[in-house]
């Protein structure tokens, strides 16, 4: 083979050896091949065919705009030749949105929209779908708004087919459940949001969320330092976040992790005198920050020697304290139900945290259920049987949720749509963990729990006459305010 064949042979191979190279590039770097190459070609196709999809989705409006154009009739010269005169004059024109800078994501992108005068953010609400699919795109969704601009978030393809197991443990109180839609971690952070209400039908993913939840906090310590990977059982004894469980449905769901839980109730009564003993313990804690004169036990005047150990309360199927066989259960089914209310109006400024799980939570369950979900700030929503679950779980933050809750289809337990700190919705997938890798854990970190009478006697009262209920609630509303 000559020099010259030689050359030839090895030019015409390289657009495929390009091409390979490219396709082992997306296979096995997809992120890396996304920003370097899909999103510059991305971008480049968007704005280019920006206006003629904007009309196709409905987002351009009529305006009146001066243009140069010809007449609508020709006319003729002097030389009987036809001709057609160029003015300047105004003219209807479909004007689109004014796309901002595309900011690329590790899924997709984001881009904020310049809207019309007379456009809103419904208006852009009502075009998602027909965006995704001139986009070629899974999902866009408007990811906040502002007069006169929206920013949307598209995503490229579904990030929720399958979530590695991340790390779980985030820093105190914080645990990595799993993956947002938007590729970033789905992480649950009692210190910004106390209060959680889990809802899912049968097999939809709501115990694979709880073994993610315990997986993570069951390793955390108290005093927010990092346990390190090979500990003294003995230096460590006593000092983790304490988990305490209320399971209704005869301890079958808790039980493989009660050596990890300082305390466990599998009966209507122990789950009062339970929640009696937490009420007890606000009111000391509540004395306690009386004396240093803060608002919460976070505060820097407490010193962390004196600091009491922050809580997280789980309740599995709560419709089980609500439901009464007959009237005779009706002072019991009051009592717990208060106590309950009681907690997740006033003990999140005392580190005591409620994690609320069921298939529905409903106002027929009783009186106080519809203020017990008022107080339930972060809601995740698996796949569930009716809409009027979806309804009553997130239709009171966000109605465009319980749409997205309805599309769940059956073949993906775990995806969820869930509601944070910020108010908005995401549709989100925790990782999957196995009952035997959090008994696991519970078994190896079972060390770290706190005995259920240390927490009660871990704050002295600081008052001769500790404070009523009816103080606390004054307490909590100030603090609210603050």
């Amino acid at each position: 083979m000559s020099a010259l064949e030689l050359s030839d042979y090895v030019y015409g191979s390289v657009p495929f050896a390009s091409a390979a190279a490219g396709l082992a590039w997306r296979q096995w770097a997809p992120t890396s091949f996304w920003y370097a190459v899909g999103f510059p070609v991305c971008a480049v196709r968007t704005y280019g065919t920006w206006h003629n999809v904007a009309f196709g989705c409905g987002l351009t409006k009529r305006r009146r705009a001066v243009r140069w154009s010809l007449d609508g009739v020709p006319g003729f010269d002097s030389a009987g030749r036809m001709r057609q005169r160029r003015r300047l004059r105004k003219v209807d024109v479909d004007k689109a949105p004014r796309l901002g800078m595309m900011r690329p994501t590790r899924v997709g992108f984001t881009v904020t929209l310049r809207l019309v005068d007379g456009q809103t953010p419904e208006t852009v609400t009502a075009a998602l779908p027909a965006l995704a699919h001139a986009w070629r795109c899974h999902s866009v969704r408007v990811l906040s708004w502002t007069p006169g601009k929206v920013t949307i978030v598209a995503t490229d393809a579904d990030p929720l087919t399958d979530v590695p197991l991340p790390q779980l443990a985030d820093g105190l109180l914080r645990v990595r459940i799993g993956n947002l839609e938007t590729g970033e971690p789905w992480v649950v952070d009692f210190r910004q949001v106390p209060h959680w209400f889990v809802a899912g039908a049968t097999n939809s993913g709501k115990s694979t969320w709880l073994n993610a939840l315990i997986l993570g906090l069951a390793a955390q310590l108290a005093d927010g330092s990092k346990l390190p990977e090979r500990f003294d059982p003995a230096a460590v004894r006593g000092r983790g976040v304490a988990l305490v469980g209320l399971d209704l449905k005869g301890g079958v769901e808790f039980t493989p992790y009660e050596m990890r839980m300082s305390k466990l109730a599998t009966e209507r009564d122990q789950c009062g005198d339970l929640l009696e003993d937490l009420v007890l313990m606000v009111r000391l804690r509540m004395g306690l920050c009386r004396h240093f004169k803060t608002r919460n036990i976070w505060h820097e005047r407490i010193p962390d020697k004196l600091r009491p150990t922050p809580i997280v309360v789980l309740v599995d199927e709560v419709a089980e304290l609500f439901l009464m066989a007959d009237k005779s259960q009706k002072d019991e089914v009051a009592r717990v139900s208060t106590l309950l209310l009681r907690i997740a109006q006033i003990a999140r400024a005392f580190g005591i945290y409620l994690v609320v799980c069921g298939q529905r939570m409903g106002s027929d369950l009783g009186p106080g259920v519809t203020a017990l979900r008022s107080q339930l700030t972060g809601r995740v929503c698996h796949r569930v049987n009716d809409d009027a679950t979806a309804e009553m779980t997130l239709g009171d933050l966000d109605k465009g949720a319980t749409v997205a809750v309805r599309s769940i289809p059956p073949d993906m337990p775990g995806v969820a749509v869930a509601v944070g700190a910020d108010g908005r919705w995401r549709r989100a997938r925790s990782a999957y963990i196995t009952e035997e890798q959090a008994e696991a854990a519970a078994e190896r970190y079972a060390v770290l729990t706190p005995s259920w009478e240390d927490l009660l006697t871990e704050v002295p009262p600081y008052a001769e006459q500790l404070p009523e209920l009816d103080e606390l609630d004054a307490f909590d509303a100030e603090e609210s305010r603050s």
